[in-house]
């Protein structure tokens, strides 16, 4: 498999997500931890609604803008079967319940706050995509 890795990409892409949770938090009060993002959508105050609504809209349509910029898919597409799909989205969805929060929350946010709970769990986040890498590649075969 070829990949087109440009660390000018990865840095300015890591700076504007940086950017927006700094001026999510700063403006409003608010961690960019998209499962606490969506649920409060669904189940949150009515008066919350709208930024989060805003927040969820923005994040395809800033895929949509970026590969329309570029013309350029950076290497990404979805080739999976809709019912893996799904049973990967029902388990993401599980997990963020299990660990408190997303690899957004966490990740970015969290262990930029220096919350001991958030680096443990971007630790186990991490170690766990990288046990399962490993297993499919080499045990199982998978590309």
């Amino acid at each position: 498999m070829e990949t087109n890795f440009s660390p000018l990409a990865g840095l300015v892409g890591g700076a504007l997500i940086g950017l927006a949770s700094t001026v999510l938090l700063l403006g409003n009060g608010r961690i960019a931890g998209v499962s606490g993002i969506l649920g409060g959508s669904l189940f949150g105050p009515v008066a919350d609604r709208g930024w989060r609504l805003a927040f969820l809209v923005g994040l395809p349509l800033g895929a949509w803008l970026a590969r329309s910029a570029t013309s350029d898919a950076m290497g990404f597409a979805i080739t999976g079967h809709p019912a893996l799909l799904v049973v990967g989205g029902l388990l993401v969805g599980f997990g963020t319940q299990l660990g408190g929060g997303c690899t957004s929350g966490h990740g970015v946010c969290g262990v930029a706050r220096g919350s001991p709970r958030s680096i443990l769990a971007t630790l186990t986040f991490m170690a766990t995509a990288g046990i399962t890498v490993f297993v499919m590649r080499h045990l199982l075969g998978a590309a």
